[in-house]
């Protein structure tokens, strides 16, 4: 599958992404028991609205890269400079706080081209150490993220509406 990677400046790359980050979000989660769709819905609503993805694209230490593939957004990444969390070592951190593939791309090398994407976004920008958080009843992402070099670190909450869950703090050398 032939999979172009850009960096999200476009006009109408708000709405794309919000578009993508509701669909990503909600494929990747709402059927987990853990997750009542109350809690989905608060935390999509504020997470993925227009106006805050519009607010993100305009912050100069966050990127948003978009996958395409035959023709459509496939999935969607984005990097935060300068972002930190206790237990993550490093001196000029970068986290990835989002990669998202659409279902139907699953297992067809997107969420792969993002992160080599990511990556090579991160060694340009001199970066030391990538970091993200993945929930801990994700083995899928988890051991993606093993396989691309992530190792543990720790641990963080993160808040999904009103239920506190727990990610895996996992870092990995640029």
């Amino acid at each position: 599958m032939d999979v172009s990677i850009r960096k999200a400046d476009l006009p109408d790359d708000a709405k794309l992404l919000t578009d993508l980050s509701y669909t990503t979000f909600w494929d990747a989660f709402a059927s987990h028991p853990k997750n009542s769709p109350e809690d989905m819905k608060h935390y999509m609503r504020q997470a993925f609205s227009e106006e805050q993805i519009a607010a993100e694209l305009a912050d100069e230490n966050t990127i948003f890269l978009i996958a395409e593939a035959g023709g459509k957004a496939a999935g969607y990444a984005k990097l935060v400079r300068h972002a930190v969390e206790d237990g993550i070592s490093a001196k000029r951190p970068i986290e990835l706080s989002r990669l998202y593939s659409h279902q139907e791309f699953l297992g067809k090398g997107v969420g792969q081209e993002l992160m080599d994407e990511c990556l090579a976004v991160a060694r340009r920008e001199g970066h030391d150490v990538m970091w993200l958080g993945v929930w801990e009843f994700n083995p899928r992402a988890q051991r993606f993220y093993e396989k691309n070099g992530f190792c543990a670190v720790g641990k963080h909450i993160f808040q999904l509406g009103a239920d506190a869950q727990t990610d895996l703090l996992m870092q990995r050398d640029i």
